[in-house]
This record gives structure tokens, sequence and C-alpha cells, in this order.
């Protein structure tokens, strides 16, 4: 009965930020990983940015290091992805994930680690 509920997402030019949010409903809920994914038609979905419990563990895919930001709020039970200096290849639906048990460094990039996942959220970058 646990839902994620991607935000934050819209049209933007290249160059340009966006800042996305995950929060979950329903029943309690105490995510030891959140993540992000995102997914293009005719791709797989990829790992963007994953998070630790703590917040002191952030992990990023290459081509997103320096340029976005994974953060989260316990409390809130929300993550958020700070997205700058966008490019065209960034459009993609964006997926919020979450996994409760502990798992492997390794198994944060891993989308069958996880859970729980959300709808999606649409980004779109223009050149």
């Amino acid at each position: 009965q646990v839902q994620l509920v991607e935000s934050g997402g819209g049209l933007v030019q290249a160059g340009g930020s966006l800042r996305l949010s995950c929060a979950a409903s329903g029943r309690t809920f105490s995510p030891y990983v959140m993540a992000w994914f995102r997914q293009t038609p005719g791709k797989e979905r990829e790992f963007v940015a994953g998070i630790g419990w703590s917040g002191g563990g952030t992990y990023y895919a290459s081509s997103m290091k320096g340029r976005f930001t994974i953060s989260r709020d316990n409390v809130k039970n929300t993550m958020y992805l700070q997205m700058n200096s966008l490019k065209p290849e960034d459009t993609a639906v964006y997926d919020c994930a979450a996994v409760e048990r502990s798992i492997t460094i390794s198994g944060v990039y891993l989308r069958d680690s996880y859970d729980y996942w959300g709808q999606g959220t649409q980004v779109t970058v223009s050149s």
C-alpha cells in the first residue's frame, strides 16, 4: 500500500535547472535506500542517483555527477533531486524508488534492489 509520488518535472531549456521531489504516502514507511532512475522510450530504466538512510552516502551515475544532487528528509519521507546544467539528453521520465531492507553498496545501482516505485515525472530539456 506504499505509494511514491514524483513531482517537479517540466520543460526547461538546456543549461537550466529543475528540482524533483518524491513523497511517500500510505502506511508507515522506513526506506533504507532511495534512488532515482530515468527511462526514455526504447531504452531500459537507468540509474541516476541514490542515497542511504542517513543521507551521508550518496551515489551518482558518472554522467550526472557534478550536475545533480540527491537529498532526503526522513521526517517527511521525501527525496529530492536537484538537477543543474540540464542537457537535452537528460530528457526522460524520472522515477523514484525505495527499499526498506538493507542492501549492499553495489545493490544501490540495481533496479531489482528496489521494492517500491513511483509512476514518474516527465523532464523535457529543449536545445
